[in-house]
């Protein structure tokens, strides 16, 4: 409030004040206030308003993120559809990513997605209107710094990213008030075959991962300095909500056109409920029962050659530029003698940590359990659990008798998820061998997890470095396994990975895994062509398993000659020769050829077999010859035409995942946190970037910027003129 005027000393008393005086000081004031108040209340109409319509539209609850800027935004709302074909060995799919803005800003929105980690990533195309803008593959750096560039200069863009062979980003700038967008990507994926049964396997949400901090313990082990485990830590965390709290988001749809070569027999999901159109006995059309489902679980497909039909070879070809790809797919003969029993020595690994707990706890209990009750009397025995820290239930391997089953059922029965997931110690505690291999025993390793962690590429190291005689088999537990590093860790270790994705898949996939462990392998395989001048990949073949193939692509001139295999069943020489003349047309080889070239390159940079630099030249050289999304490499589209106004804000927000089926919100992220900070040492915290998650549903908050400085400066200019019109009464009656 302004002072009041000061008067010279007179003699005479002052007037009494005007009896307005009073009402003139409260009525400016008042006036300032209802004109501010009536000044707020239609743009806070209209913005419940815009809320409000957006909700009834989704079907969900409003979302905040806070974005760059600091301000809370609307999350952009994302809808997915796979759209998959399968000819024969290979699968080529195209994910269309539909992200609709429901606010009154311009958005980038950013979006972190799993893909399968042998998925060789090749189109992407973004769609705005009636425009369709065909992405490039460019060096990463490069392809980073064009996007930037268009999002700077207002023009429509996406950028993809890999993060990891199985993890990927898309960013897209530029979307604008209430307009939808499409990202379209393509790949191309070998189909499984484990056993007789194919499978087709599609992640959809990508979980929390663990990213261990660099300790002094660590840099001491591996004798270097206290480096970073996980430096792009920030590039694979996203906001995950919290499945009590908010609905699940992203919804996607699915069709499955699947032609696979040869008179069908059974088709089933495990994961989903589907619908299976029968087009002749080779084909069939799959799509969800439900229309569309909350991207929180692995999507799988399973098939079997109706009795009598399944092939025991396959052998494809394509014609690529320069020469002919050719993939191999050849099985091996489950009727070979069997070796002698040989006594086992098997050291069980079981993951108890925070992203573990509910469902995923215990299947792997399940699991371990039927585990132990398969060990023979020859056979001895260990068990190690772990979360932040492990323990090694007994100092040494002990006998699988009666007394020591007891004790480790107990140990396994009171385990319960909790805690961060280091992997690295008790996997080198597992490994560590100190029998003498002159006792003629079999060394194996079973690794139950659910492989969410960030630093894969110190467990490979170390698998590589430390392995020994031990063969290592991994077992992937829950809706959500990290399958990059649980094949990846399998083929390093030269034993097999199992994937358990649901409680009634236990005891059939356990039992299938502990007969490949007692049964003998296909054992020191080559591979060798009659043709000069062929590139094959892997050039080190793995061991395999009964009922696993062997698929081999290849690259020549070409395909004449024979492919000879060769190798040991149960300590009897086995061979099988392959006609390259006689191989069918197939799709997508090249592409499969040169994702098994990079995956190569990347294993020799990891054990030493190649130098960093000349890994990378040749990951970056088959990359852009052949179009694919790398570790070096992206794919960006970019619009010629700017199209956010000039001096139009941009704000920026990451989109949030759902959290995978059957994990639990407290045991990952601590009880009743939506945003959890560092994390204590007992408890276990994905590595989700600070200050993203913003409110709960019910919690309205402006989604744009607002006129409260105009309101505020006009409410204080009336405050003025209503308290100068006082003073001016007072002179007047003075």
């Amino acid at each position: 409030m302004l002072p009041l005027p000061h008067f010279p000393h007179h003699p005479t008393p002052l007037a009494p004040p005007a009896p307005g005086l009073t009402r003139n000081l409260l009525l400016g004031p008042l006036i300032a206030l209802l004109l501010a108040l009536a000044a707020g209340i239609a743009p806070a109409k209209a913005q419940q308003a815009r809320t409000q319509e957006a909700r009834e539209q989704d079907g969900s609850g409003t979302l905040l993120l806070r974005s760059e800027s600091g301000a809370p935004v609307e999350a952009p709302r994302l809808k997915a559809d796979a759209a998959i074909t399968v000819s024969g060995p290979t699968a080529r799919a195209t994910i269309t990513q539909a992200f609709r803005n429901t606010t009154a800003e311009w958005v980038e929105g950013t979006y972190l997605f799993p893909l399968p980690e042998d998925a060789a990533v090749d189109t992407m195309k973004l769609v705005v209107g009636d425009r369709v803008i065909v992405a490039e593959i460019r060096e990463r750096e490069a392809a980073r710094r064009a996007y930037e560039a268009a999002k700077a200069e207002g023009k429509a863009a996406a950028l993809t990213e890999q993060q990891r062979p199985n993890l990927f980003t898309n960013a897209v700038a530029n979307i604008g008030p209430g307009e939808t967008v499409l990202v379209q990507i393509e790949y191309q994926q070998p189909v499984r075959q484990s056993g007789g049964t194919y499978a087709l396997r599609l992640p959809t949400v990508a979980a929390p991962r663990y990213s261990p901090a660099p300790t002094a313990v660590t840099a001491v082990a591996d004798g270097a300095s206290a480096a970073d485990p996980v430096p792009d830590r920030r590039n694979i965390a996203a906001p995950v909500l919290d499945p009590a709290r908010q609905a699940p988001v992203n919804p996607m749809t699915l069709s499955i056109d699947l032609k696979a070569g040869f008179p069908l027999g059974h088709v089933r999901s495990a994961t989903h409920a589907i619908r299976v159109e029968e087009l002749s006995g080779a084909e069939r059309r799959i799509t969800l029962a439900d229309g569309a489902t909350a991207a929180d679980r692995d999507f799988e497909l399973t098939w079997t050659a109706a009795a009598g039909a399944a092939p025991s070879v396959g052998l494809f070809r394509e014609r690529v530029a320069g020469g002919e790809a050719v993939l191999a797919v050849v099985t091996p003969p489950a009727s070979a003698r069997p070796a002698a029993s040989v006594p086992r020595d098997v050291v069980f690994v079981i993951d108890n940590s925070g992203s573990m707990g509910g469902a995923s706890m215990r299947q792997a209990k399940a699991s371990l359990l039927i585990g132990l009750d398969r060990l023979g009397a020859g056979d001895r025995f260990n068990v190690i659990r772990f979360d932040h820290s492990f323990d090694t239930l007994f100092p040494d391997l002990v006998p699988g008798d009666e007394a020591h089953l007891d004790r480790a059922k107990r140990f396994v029965a009171g385990l319960e998820a909790s805690g961060g997931t280091e992997m690295l110690a008790p996997l080198r505690a597992a490994l560590r061998d100190t029998t003498p291999e002159e006792t003629g025993r079999l060394r194996q390793v079973v690794f139950l997890t659910d492989g969410a962690i960030g630093n894969e590429a110190q467990i490979f190291s170390a698998i590589a470095a430390e392995r020994g005689r031990s063969r290592l088999f991994m077992v992937g537990i829950g809706s959500a396994p990290n399958g990059y590093l649980m094949r990846h860790a399998a083929e390093l270790g030269r034993g097999s990975f199992t994937e358990i994705g649901t409680p009634d898949q236990v005891t059939e996939r356990m039992r299938a895994l502990l007969l490949k462990l007692e049964s003998p392998a296909v054992t020191d395989l080559t591979a060798s062509f009659s043709e000069p001048g062929v590139d094959a990949a892997p050039a080190r073949l793995p061991d395999l398993y009964r009922g696993e193939p062997l698929a081999l692509p290849a690259r020549m001139e070409q395909a004449r000659g024979t492919l000879t295999l060769a190798g040991r069943i149960g300590g009897q020489p086995w061979q099988t020769m392959l006609q390259l003349d006689t191989a069918e047309a197939g799709a997508g080889i090249g592409k499969l050829w040169a994702r098994a070239k990079i995956a190569e390159a990347e294993t020799a940079r990891l054990t030493g077999r190649l130098s960093a630099e000349a890994a990378d030249a040749a990951i970056l050289r088959l990359a852009l010859d052949h179009g694919l999304t790398t570790r070096l490499t992206s794919l960006v589209a970019v619009d010629a035409t700017p199209r956010r106004p000039h001096g139009a804000r941009l704000v920026s927000t990451e989109l949030p995942l759902n959290l995978p089926a059957g994990w639990d919100f407290a045991s990952v992220f601590g009880e009743g946190e939506a945003q959890p900070p560092p994390a204590p040492p007992r408890q276990r915290r994905a590595a989700v970037p600070t200050a993203q998650f913003a409110a709960a549903p019910p919690v309205v908050l402006p989604q744009t910027a607002t006129d409260f400085e105009i309101r505020a400066w006009l409410g204080g200019l009336l405050l003025s003129l209503g308290l100068g019109l006082s003073l001016r009464h007072r002179r007047a009656a003075a």
